[in-house]
Formats: structure tokens, sequence, C-alpha cells
């Protein structure tokens, strides 16, 4: 049986080059050849030990594209198409999935996190969680992912036109929520404890204005947002949103943190608000991010601030777990 190279978090803090059997050919799966990987914040937290779920030593990486080795029943996806990976694996079966919400699936199983997930020469997936990247560079389709992310939390906020919305977090997530909540028509302010991170976020959406937390000064509207994302993943900020909310508006907690959200009764009440999670993402977020990425809407340059070779990986990401402030998306290329 032949090897592949893989990058293994061996324990918190310690990375290392390994192998491991190349993936067999199975029914209802496709093997892929992994191209680029994007580097998450969850990586990172695995990196570190942060993560509360997770058995090492794990091989990371869920943000992917790749190129089939093997074609898809259904005639979509021939042998050498570019194919971008939903990482989350499901069981089809719960509640959930039986609604169309295979991203809450109750049996999830995450690439990287719940099982080895991308950074190695190849995978083998369902059918099912491959999309054709057709248009697109290998480079960009590992973005799809966490854009992904904040397209699906603006669906579930069904915001509309000129609503005025505020992301608390431009890191990544809220840059990707930001992003898609301007496409669809909304006024957007940032807010962030880095001036750095929202100058940044704000020369990526056209229009958007950026608040440091705690700044008197800021001109908001005076009634509060009509919407409002979090994606902060910081518990006391997540328990003080409602704060910003207009009455009547929605609240959407993109990021997750582990931890107990606590929301004052009376503000919750007298707004009536709207408040939901957003998980994960679906299909036709994958594909809202590919058409946009098609169209020209998404800055793929500015997000991609860092980029690696494969062999390069386990060193890079030893740095780059340490200097984040820089970083939006890092990425690692496979060949």
């Amino acid at each position: 049986m032949t090897v592949m190279k893989t990058i293994v978090c061996v324990k918190p803090g310690t990375l290392a080059s390994g192998t491991a059997p190349r993936p067999q050919a199975k029914s209802g799966h496709i093997r892929v050849a992994i191209r680029s990987i994007g580097i998450c914040g969850t990586d990172y937290h695995i990196m570190e030990g942060l993560h509360p779920f997770l058995q090492y030593p794990r091989v990371m990486g869920h943000e992917l594209s790749g190129t089939a080795l093997d074609a898809s029943s259904n005639g979509d996806i021939a042998v050498g198409d570019l194919v971008v990976v939903n990482p989350y694996i499901t069981c089809g079966t719960c509640h959930a999935c039986r609604i169309g919400k295979p991203n809450c699936c109750t049996s999830i199983s995450v690439l990287g996190v719940h099982g080895d997930g991308g950074m190695c020469d190849q995978i083998c997936v369902p059918e099912t969680n491959l999309y054709p990247a057709t248009g697109l560079t290998a480079r960009d389709a590992a973005m799809v992912e966490f854009l992904a992310i904040g397209a699906h939390a603006v669906s579930r906020s069904r915001i509309q036109a000129g609503t005025q919305a505020l992301i608390v977090g431009a890191g990544p997530i809220g840059i990707g929520t930001a992003l898609f909540a301007s496409l669809a028509g909304a006024e957007i302010t940032l807010r962030d404890t880095s001036q750095s991170r929202l100058d940044r976020a704000c020369a990526m959406i056209k229009g958007a204005k950026g608040v440091l937390v705690n700044d008197a000064s800021a001109r908001l509207p005076v009634d509060g947002f009509e919407t409002v994302f979090d994606a902060t993943g910081n518990i006391h900020a997540m328990n003080v949103a409602i704060n910003d909310l207009a009455h009547g508006g929605t609240l959407v907690l993109v990021g997750v943190v582990k931890g107990e959200l606590c929301i004052d009764d009376p503000e919750f009440h007298k707004r009536e608000t709207t408040m939901m999670g957003s998980r994960n993402a679906l299909k036709e977020d994958f594909e809202k991010v590919m058409f946009h990425m098609r169209a020209g809407d998404v800055p793929v340059d500015l997000l991609n601030t860092h980029e690696a070779s494969f062999d390069q990986g386990v060193e890079q990401l030893s740095a780059w777990v340490h200097n984040r402030e820089d970083i939006v998306k890092a990425i690692l290329h496979v060949g």
C-alpha cells in the first residue's frame, strides 16, 4: 500500500510531518487529491490545545480544494475536476438531516476535527460533499468554506436591503459575514478591539465603517441596529450584543464558544428580539460564495494574506499560530 505525506498535530504545541496510507476507492465516495488548504481559527485552537472535544494526534485541515480522482455517480464531477470540499460529514437520517438542515446534524463529523482532515496528499469523502469549482483557482476554492459560514448567517437572518447591520468581530468569519450582508444590500458597521483589523476589513467591503469597542465618540444609530451579527466567539461580547439591537431586531450568533449565554430578559422581551444561532453552512451557501467569486464580488487577493507550500507547513503553521494579528487567511498549497 502506498503512503502519503501528512501534517499531524501530535499534541498541543507540537506539529510534525508524517505519513499515512493513501485512501482506497469506496462506493459512494470520491478520492480527492488535495490542492490547497485554508488555515482556520479552529486549526490554531487545536495547535494551542484549546479545542474542547478533540483527540490527539490529529491531521487537521477542513478548508479544502482538490482534484477529483474518481467521477461522481450523477455525472456532475469528472476525473480531474477541481472541487470544493464540504467538510461536514452527516448521518442523513437524524431530524436535522431529514428537514434539510444537515449543517446541524446530531451526529456531524467535521474533517480535521472529529476525524482526520485534509493536511495530506489525498482524502476520500462522500461524493455529496464535493462541489464543482469551475472557473475558480485552487487557492480561491480553498476559501469558499469559511466564507460560506458568513453567507449562511446572512441567509439565516433574512436581512433586507437598506438594513443597518452591525458585525461584531472583524476576523475572517466577521469579514465573510459583513461581505455577504453588504452584497444583500445592508449598510455595514464593523466593531472590533483592533484598529488594524477594522481598517483591513473596511478596505474589503465597500461603504463599511469601523468602530472600536468602547469608543464613546462613535456615531451609531440612535435606535440601535436592525440586525446584529456576533462573530467574536467571545462569551462576554455575546452576552452584551443585545444592547446594540434595535427594538424588533434580529441577533445572530455566528461565533461559538464554550460558555454560558446570559441575556437580560427584560431587554430581550422589550425588543421582541429574534435571536438565532448559525452553524456551519449548506450546499446553497457554498454555491452562493462561488457565484460571487466568479462575478468578482469577493476580494480574494485581500483575503489571502499568507501562503506557503505544504512542505513548509510545519514551520509556517508554528509561526502563524503566534502571529495572527496580520493574518486573514493563510493557505498551504500541495504539490
